[in-house]
């Protein structure tokens, strides 16, 4: 593929919308996806797919046995998916959704102050890779004296982000959760 000598800038309201998981079981997943981290079933075709989401959007997780089921994870050093990142609006969300893994028995494979984040890392049952994370505002990341993103990797302190969840939002106040 030849590279555009000249490419358009994307536009900034682009995203990812959805990932899309070929897993082996499930009923495993969705204990998971569903029952651990909270995400609500939209569509749920028999025992081979169902599409997960919050907020009222069509999907946001995608899960299929179509080419998977009772398969096995990739072996290590093979391409393929690294990990798929969750976005929590707030560090007190991101602190609710560590109290479910607790509560679940889950653990972490690491967890780290990125700067521009805080985030924890996690294998779903079928072995591929999760990041919760939420993002400090943008005027609190760090820069570089050129104005570029000075972005590290530190542990971080899980305690205070557990406390975080404690803490009453507006938003939490308005909906009761």
């Amino acid at each position: 593929m030849k590279p555009n000598p000249h490419p358009r800038p994307l536009d900034p309201r682009v995203r990812i919308g959805h990932v899309h998981l070929k897993v082996a079981d499930l009923d495993r997943a969705l204990a998971f996806y569903r029952d651990v981290l909270g995400f609500e079933v939209t569509q749920r075709y028999g025992t081979q797919a169902a599409f997960l989401s919050t907020g009222g959007y069509h999907h946001h997780i995608g899960l299929n046995t179509w080419e998977s089921l009772a398969g096995s994870p990739p072996p290590p050093g093979k391409t393929g998916l690294y990990h798929l990142a969750i976005l929590y609006p707030t560090r007190a969300e991101l602190g609710d959704a560590l109290r479910r893994l607790i509560t679940a028995g889950i653990k972490l494979e690491g967890a780290s102050d990125h700067g521009v984040s805080e985030a924890l890392y996690l294998r779903d049952p079928d072995e591929n890779g999760v990041e919760l994370y939420w993002d400090r505002p943008c005027e609190q990341w760090p820069r570089m004296p050129d104005g570029s993103l000075a972005m590290f990797t530190r542990p971080l302190d899980l305690d205070s982000v557990i406390e975080a969840a404690d803490v009453p939002s507006p938003e939490r106040a308005l909906t009761g959760k």
